[in-house]
C-alpha cells in the first residue's frame, strides 16, 4: 500500500479537523505555534489557559501533519526500516526549523507516536508490543483496559478523539476488505500477526467506537507451557495425543478467554504430516504447523448486502477439497449441523470449538445450534447424530485467580433413551484457594474409554497409570 493511501485511510483531514484539546473547548491557538510550542522544554512551561497535555497534543499534530507534507506519497510503507529511517530524518529536520527543544526521552517519545500514526496503530502499538498483554480492550477514546494474567487493568493511554480511535479501526479492517459504518456497526477481522479483533461502532455502541483485540503470542505457546503453568497434566496431554494420532473427533469447548483456541492449536500440532487439513474461520487466527494446509475464511455481505459467504457454506464446500480432516474455529449456529455431518461422513479426527459451561451443555448447544439449521429434524435424530459424530469434550475454565485449567475431559458413549451418556476421563479438583491462587489438578477418574481399541489400532499403547489404573499415580 502506498503511503498516499495510509495517508488518506487514516489521515484522510490531514489532522487539520482533529480537534485538538483546549480548555473550555475553545478552538487552538493556530499562530505563533512555534514560540508557544518551543516551551516544551526542559523547563516545561506551558502558555497560559494551556495544559501541557493540550501542549503536547498540538505539537504532536504540527510536526505530524508537516512531516506527511513532506513525505514523498509513493513511498511504500511495507518497507518500514527505510520509511522510518525517512521519516526520523524530516522528524529531526522539523524540529530543528521549528526551533523546537525537547529533552531527549521527550524527542524520541514523540517521535515513536508520530511513526505510530503513519506506520500502526496510534496508542494501541506499544500494548501490542508488550508479550505479556493477552488482550486490549479499547471503550471508547479515552478508556483502555488490558488483561495481564488474567486479570484486567486500566492503561493511561488514551485517543485523542472518537474521530482518531475510528481511524485506527479502519486501518484494521480495511486491508482485509471488510468495513465498519452505520450500516454496518460491527465487524471481526485480525491484525497481521493474526490477533482476533473485534469492533463496534456507534449507534449500537453507546459508549463511542469499541475495540477489542485477543492478541496472539509471536512464539505459538507449547504443550509445555500449558502443562508448566498447570493448564494441563503429562498424563491428560499423552492421552489427547493419543487421540488426535487416532483420529477422534472432538470438541473443545468453554467460557469466552478460557483458551480454546490455543488448546485447538496445541492439539493440532499432533496432526500426522501426511493428511489434508482444511481450516475454517470467521477470521483466520489457527496457527497449524503442518505443510498441507488449506485456510478458508468466511466473509460478510457487501454494501449491497450481497457475496456473504458463511461458515456453513463453507463446511459444506470443505467436503469436496478431498480433506482429510476438518478444523472449524468455532460452531455458532446453524453450521453446527454440517460439522456433524462431516464428523459422520468419513472426515474422522475433526475439531471444532463451542463456547459452553460444561461439557453437558456443550452438547445442548450444540443440539439447539443444529435445529438452527431449520431442518425439522426431531430431537432425537440430532442427539443421534452428535453422539455418533463427537468421542471426546475437552472443557476449559478461567479460574477465579485468572488462570485457565482444563476442567472436564469427558467421553461420548452413546444414547441411553433419548439421553446422550457422558463419561469423565479426567476431572479437575480443587483442593484450596491460597493467596488469591487455586490449588487443584487435573485428576484421571480410573475409568478408560471405549474407544482405546480404536487408540491400539492405531499402533499407540497407553499405560493403565495414565487412567488412575493399576500404578499408582504420582500427584
Amino acid at each position: 500500500m502506498s503511503l498516499l493511501k495510509r495517508i488518506e485511510q487514516g489521515h484522510a483531514d490531514g489532522g487539520s479537523k482533529a480537534p485538538v484539546p483546549s480548555p473550555n473547548n475553545a478552538p487552538a491557538d493556530s499562530t505563533g505555534g512555534s514560540s508557544r510550542l518551543s516551551n516544551i522544554s526542559a523547563k516545561r512551561v506551558a502558555p497560559p489557559g494551556t495544559s501541557q497535555r493540550d501542549t503536547y497534543y498540538d505539537l504532536k499534530t504540527r510536526v505530524q501533519n508537516k512531516l506527511l507534507a513532506e513525505l514523498d506519497p509513493s513511498m511504500d510503507v511495507s518497507q518500514t526500516a527505510e520509511v522510518r529511517q525517512t521519516i526520523e530524518d524530516l522528524y529531526e529536520n522539523i524540529l530543528a526549523e521549528e526551533k523546537i527543544v525537547l529533552s531527549r526521552p521527550e524527542r524520541r517519545r514523540l517521535f515513536e507516536q508520530i511513526v505510530a500514526e503513519i506506520l500502526g496503530l496510534g496508542p494501541l502499538e506499544p500494548l501490542l508490543a508488550d508479550d505479556s498483554i493477552t488482550e486490549i480492550m479499547v471503550n471508547g477514546a479515552k478508556q483502555i483496559y488490558i488483561e495481564r494474567s488474567g486479570k484486567l487493568h486500566r492503561e493511561p493511554a488514551t485517543f485523542e478523539s472518537d474521530d482518531h480511535l475510528m481511524r485506527i479501526i479502519d486501518r484494521i479492517v480495511a486491508p482485509l476488505g471488510r468495513r465498519i459504518d452505520e450500516s454496518s456497526p460491527y465487524v471481526d477481522a485480525r491484525l497481521t500477526d493474526g490477533s482476533r479483533v473485534n469492533a463496534i461502532i456507534p449507534p449500537i455502541s453507546l459508549v463511542g467506537p469499541t475495540l477489542t483485540i485477543r492478541k496472539f503470542s509471536a512464539d505459538p505457546i507449547t504443550i509445555d507451557q500449558l502443562i508448566e503453568w498447570g493448564t494441563i497434566t503429562p498424563e491428560a496431554v499423552e492421552f489427547l495425543k493419543a487421540c488426535v494420532v487416532s483420529a477422534i473427533n472432538m470438541v473443545i469447548s468453554g467460557g469466552t478467554g478460557s483458551g480454546k483456541t490455543t488448546m485447538l492449536n496445541v492439539l493440532s500440532q499432533w496432526i500426522p504430516g501426511d493428511e489434508r487439513i482444511v481450516t475454517i474461520e470467521n477470521a483466520a487466527e489457527l496457527q497449524l504447523r503442518q505443510e498441507h494446509v488449506v485456510t478458508l475464511e468466511s466473509r460478510p455481505p457487501n454494501i449491497e448486502g450481497r457475496g456473504e459467504v458463511t461458515i456453513q457454506n463453507l463446511v459444506v464446500n470443505s467436503l469436496r477439497m478431498r480433506p482429510d480432516r476438518i478444523i472449524v474455529g468455532e460452531i455458532r449456529a446453524e453450521e453446527a449441523l454440517d460439522m456433524l455431518q462431516a464428523m459422520n461422513t468419513g472426515h474422522e479426527g475433526s475439531m471444532t470449538t463451542a463456547h459452553s459451561n460444561s461439557p453437558r451443555d456443550t452438547l445442548s448447544r450444540i443440539e439447539t445450534m443444529t435445529l438452527m439449521a431449520g431442518m425439522d429434524l426431531p430431537v432425537r435424530a440430532i442427539r443421534e447424530q452428535i453422539a455418533s459424530a463427537l468421542e471426546v469434550v475437552v472443557h476449559l475454565e478461567r479460574l477465579r485467580d485468572g488462570t485457565r485449567k482444563v476442567t472436564n475431559i469427558s467421553e461420548i458413549q452413546g444414547m441411553e433413551g433419548d439421553v446422550i451418556t457422558m463419561t469423565d476421563i479426567f476431572v479437575f479438583e480443587q483442593t484450596g484457594f491460597e493467596d488469591g491462587k487455586v490449588i487443584g489438578r487435573l485428576r484421571p477418574t480410573g475409568l478408560r474409554p471405549r474407544f482405546i481399541d480404536k487408540i491400539e489400532a492405531s499402533g499407540i499403547n497407553l499405560p493403565a497409570s495414565i487412567f488412575g489404573v493399576g500404578e499408582r499415580v504420582r500427584y
